[in-house]
């Protein structure tokens, strides 16, 4: 076959533009001895091409099933809630006497009364902390507004 016929067809070939017959004229020339020595260098590309084709694949090959990993999710998840319920179920059953202990109580209504008016006015000292940083972020947003003029 001429080499230039050859060649206007790998130029086809290469565009995309070839037949299959024109592609099995193009494997049949490569893949004979008399190709020529400049179109040498295609010759390894389209013995590629043939011997991927030669190759089959293979249909019983098993793959991990989605459905088997999905089970063994579920009962992971199964077994923490169950774990989790019966430990949160059992707990306050075994620190029972150890709460009364932990927490203390005041017997007289007085001492009680003082401690809790102690607590009460450290969290407002605290509470009215915050209110006053407010207030200079209002007084900040106003100046801001007057400079600024947004509409």
């Amino acid at each position: 076959m001429e080499s230039a016929v050859i060649e206007q067809l790998l130029e086809k070939y290469f565009e995309g533009e070839t037949t299959l017959a024109q592609e099995q004229e193009l494997r049949a020339y490569f893949s004979s001895d008399l190709v020529a020595e400049h179109l040498k260098e295609y010759q390894a590309m389209f013995a590629y091409y043939n011997r991927e084709k030669e190759q089959t694949l293979a249909l019983n090959q098993e793959f991990p099933s989605a459905k088997k990993t999905w089970k063994i999710y579920l009962a992971a998840a199964s077994v923490a809630v169950l774990l989790g319920v019966g430990y949160f179920t059992i707990q306050p059953f075994s620190n029972a006497t150890s709460i009364k202990t932990t927490y203390g109580t005041y017997d007289d209504p007085e001492v009680a009364f003082r401690e809790t008016r102690k607590a009460l006015e450290l969290l407002s000292g605290h509470v009215n902390v915050g209110v006053n940083s407010i207030q200079y972020i209002e007084t900040y947003e106003e100046t801001k507004n007057k400079i600024f003029i947004t509409e």
